[in-house]
């Protein structure tokens, strides 16, 4: 089984949303990091040095490689990325190798199955 690594930076407020709409599209879990910060092409403002701008958490999901393209594309539009600046962003990339997922492959080898 290939596996990638879906990799999403989403405001704070759309977290929970974001990995429904996942689990929903075949995600099989998700590690959030909470309160990272970034920035885009615009600087956030500010007030007396502090940062005007919402808290973000980062999504790390593995997620097998036939359902990673339908995952993205619901995580976008869930999260609003296309539609408005600065709601966050999303990414795939490959996985070489994992190991602690024969549990997750057990399940996705049926999923993946009647998908091909």
């Amino acid at each position: 089984m290939h596996f990638k690594l879906v990799l999403v930076f989403v405001e704070d407020s759309k977290t929970e949303a974001v990995i429904q709409a996942a689990r929903e599209s075949g995600a099989t879990g998700c590690t959030v990091i909470n309160h990272a910060r970034g920035e885009g092409i615009e600087k956030h403002k500010s007030f007396f040095g502090l940062a005007l701008s919402g808290q973000r958490d980062v999504l790390l999901l593995l997620v097998e490689k036939h359902l990673s393209r339908q995952i993205l594309e619901r995580i976008a539009e869930v999260g609003e990325f296309d539609d408005k600046p600065g709601t966050g962003i999303a990414i795939q990339i490959d996985v070489e190798d994992a190991v602690g997922v024969l549990r997750q492959s057990e399940i996705l080898v049926e999923v993946v199955e009647d998908q091909l």
